[in-house]
């Protein structure tokens, strides 16, 4: 079973997120409320990919990747980017970056897990 790590500060994303990838994909989805707790949570956890907000208070999603990219332990698990901003000049850059994808706010509840999927090359 595949497992992923949400990393957003807002809890209803993350209810949200976490009920369609349970139900649709049957995949466990672990929670984290800021940058900081998800890279100690990616780091104990080792999840097979990691759904990142990028505005969020204190750290935002790209500082956050900066530090799950410096540390041995994350640096290998794909990250992709919840974010409402994704213009194709964005993209580029988080694609340059290392970033698998970004997937724009407010999402298709429904077509999530599809979309986390074919990015992956993972099977539903």
């Amino acid at each position: 079973m595949k497992r992923i790590l949400v990393i957003d500060n807002e809890r209803y994303i993350q209810e949200v997120t976490q009920i369609c990838l349970e139900t649709i994909a049957g995949w466990e989805v672990l929670t984290a409320s800021s940058g900081a707790e998800g890279i100690v949570r990616a780091e104990a956890e080792q999840p097979d990919a990691i759904l990142l907000d990028v505005m969020m208070p204190d750290m935002d999603g790209l500082t956050t990747f900066h530090n799950l990219q410096k540390n041995a332990a994350t640096q290998n698990i794909p990250v992709l980017l919840l974010t409402a901003k994704v213009q194709s000049s964005d993209l580029r850059r988080y694609l340059q970056m290392g970033i698998k994808a970004a997937i724009a706010k407010p999402f298709e509840p429904l077509q999530l897990a599809k979309e986390i999927a074919m990015t992956l090359g993972w099977n539903l």
